[in-house]
């Protein structure tokens, strides 16, 4: 085996986003040696460009508020097939975790008295999402790494981790590649945790960064780890789709929160249509009601607009199919008509919504307080992924643990908006917590140097073919496209057995990629060893996509329109074979407790 630069540390983090960079903070405060790997430069991973807020009942708003309403929201909006345990813990926990980073140096948006501010959000029951404007994101990440760097952490930027090394069926370090260069690495770690985000690269259009290719959910399969729920990928219903500088970039669900409405082509709100009945009693039945209660107005209900997610998204679909679409294809949300109810409507939104108003002013002249913007579904974020303890974060692979969006769990069929944060700060606190203590029970693990020569290998294969293979790219763009149009929003077995067949062409396809040059600096090599991952993922997706036989949350199928009271009771489960193939199983939840039950039941 060639003499690799070697690190070794007691607890290695690989994904630099706010869940990675928790878990580095809490590792590091444990007293164990921390690395932190992360693909990008630090500082640029995607939760920057989370914008709402972050979920948790502080009840600075609306004193009615408390972790019993946000569980029972959360589980409602997961439609009952979430990890009980784990949204118990997040509820309970947000609030700590965000006066923990006030405490940091987060400069949050404040009420009047100096509190903590809090807007509202889709699927929240009342105003939830502590904030700064439509930034929370950078904020976030901001402070968290202004904090982290003075925990003595091993920072290593720019290097992608091509596969998890394992001694006896117990993790004992990766190997990776770095970014610039294209050297080899190795690192050995009593502990690792993974923080490496979604999949939506898999998808043509994409709310999501360059760097969701699924590596997180991908390493772990290969190494053993059990995947859940992958058919749930939530199209969050506001993406910009018109015009094409700005095609895929979120419209934060803030705008809504702020008083945006959804229209059609003829500019009726059609998100009255259709109000599900689980949701009737907490949803207004007019314009304004609706209006006044996002100006706070404690005894009026929530607008259509702020349904779940799922919903919203498929009314905007059904719209459009129907011949009500905008001219390129989607809607039109706008906020720009509450002009008609605020004398200082422009100023009011500039100074709610900076990053939408300058974003989209400068990327594509559109200015939200005088136009509507033009918007559709794009993919956002994927609650299905790694199978985790509730408690300890911790795989079914020894010594193997995630946290954020590649572990599943607390979501169910559906994550609600803001969710995705306060998920970040407690799992990604409790699995740094947990593989420190792991770490410091366990002697280091042997490295298999025939691990890391087959890896190392299979990497540079795509150079021995050079420009007789086919491009990566090309590959790359085909699975996106064919996951678009067979795997998207709206799902029929038919087109999923494409999907499927398509898969399996494209993994064929895949290993006979070739490119030019050398290691250093080729983004070619880094698209053709994406292209496992992406296609891990992609299979995992479209296989439990086809195994759910009902539509719930985020997963629509158009032969099968209705919920399944026994698919209400089970995870779908996916694991590697000895063989390489992907084995699909179903699996029934754990009974809640009753005092849990009884909360639900409380709040409905």
């Amino acid at each position: 085996m060639p003499d690799y630069q070697t690190h070794e540390h007691d607890v290695l983090v690989i994904g630099a986003g706010g869940a990675g960079l928790r878990a580095a903070i809490e590792a590091s405060a444990a007293g164990v040696s921390v690395g932190l790997i992360c693909k990008s430069l630090l500082g640029k991973a995607h939760t920057v460009m989370a914008e709402g807020g972050i979920a948790a009942a502080l009840a600075n708003v609306d004193d009615r508020d408390n972790w019993k309403v946000h569980f029972s929201d959360t589980m409602r909006g997961g439609q009952y097939v979430n990890n009980w345990r784990m949204a118990e813990l997040h509820a309970k926990e947000a609030p700590d975790r965000v006066r923990e980073l006030e405490a940091w140096g987060a400069v949050f948006d404040r009420t009047v008295d100096g509190r903590i501010l809090q807007r509202n959000f889709g699927g929240h029951k009342y105003p939830r999402l502590a904030h700064v404007g439509d930034r929370t994101g950078l904020e976030l990440i901001r402070t968290l790494q202004d904090h982290g760097i003075h925990q003595g952490i091993d920072v290593h930027m720019e290097h992608t981790v091509l596969t998890l090394l394992l001694d006896g069926g117990r993790v004992a370090g990766v190997l990776a590649y770095e970014r610039e260069r294209g050297r080899f690495k190795i690192f050995k770690s009593r502990a690792v945790v993974l923080a490496t985000g979604g999949v939506g690269r898999a998808f043509k259009i994409t709310s999501n960064s360059w760097e969701y290719t699924g590596d997180g959910h991908a390493l772990a399969y290969q190494a053993g780890a059990e995947l859940i729920d992958m058919e749930f990928i939530q199209f969050h219903p506001t993406g910009m789709i018109w015009p094409p500088s700005v095609q895929g970039i979120l419209v934060t669900e803030g705008v809504r929160g702020e008083g945006g409405v959804l229209r059609n082509k003829d500019g009726r709100r059609f998100m009255f249509d259709d109000i599900p009945d689980l949701y009737k009693a907490q949803t207004a039945d007019n314009e304004e009601e609706g209006w006044r209660y996002c100006q706070g107005d404690k005894n009026a209900r929530r607008p259509p607009e702020l349904l779940t997610r799922d919903h919203v998204a498929r009314c905007i679909v059904s719209e459009i199919k129907q011949g009500r679409g905008s001219p390129h294809g989607g809607v039109f949300l706008d906020i720009s008509w509450i002009k008609e109810k605020l004398p200082n409507a422009a100023a009011h939104i500039q100074r709610k919504l900076p990053s939408m108003y300058h974003q989209f002013k400068q990327l594509a002249d559109i200015d939200i307080t005088r136009e509507p913007m033009e918007i559709g579904p794009t993919t956002h974020y994927i609650m299905g992924g790694i199978r985790v303890n509730a408690d300890t974060q911790m795989s079914n692979v020894p010594g193997l643990f995630a946290a954020g969006e590649c572990a599943a769990g607390i979501n169910g069929a559906n994550r609600l908006g803001g969710n995705s944060l306060s998920d970040l700060l407690v799992f990604g606190k409790r699995a740094g917590e947990s593989a420190a203590k792991f770490a410091r029970d366990q002697k280091p693990g042997m490295i298999d140097g025939g691990q890391v020569e087959v890896a190392a290998r299979k990497a540079l294969e795509p150079f021995d073919r050079g420009v007789g293979g086919e491009s990566p790219y090309q590959v790359q763009r085909d699975l996106q496209e064919m996951m678009q149009d067979l795997v998207g929003i709206v799902r029929k077995e038919e087109e999923m057995a494409r999907a499927l067949e398509g898969v399996h062409t494209l993994w064929e396809r895949a290993a006979k990629t070739g490119i030019q040059g050398n290691r250093e600096y080729n983004p070619g090599w880094h698209t053709a060893l994406d292209l496992t991952n992406l296609l891990t993922v992609s299979e995992a997706i479209t296989r439990s996509a086809l195994e759910r036989k009902e539509s719930r949350g985020a997963q629509f199928r158009d032969d099968y329109p209705n919920k399944d009271a026994a698919f209400g009771k089970i995870n779908v489960v996916l694991r590697r074979q000895p063989d390489g193939g992907m084995e699909v199983r179903r699996e029934p939840i754990p009974e809640m407790p009753p005092e849990l039950r009884q909360i639900i039941e409380e709040m409905k």
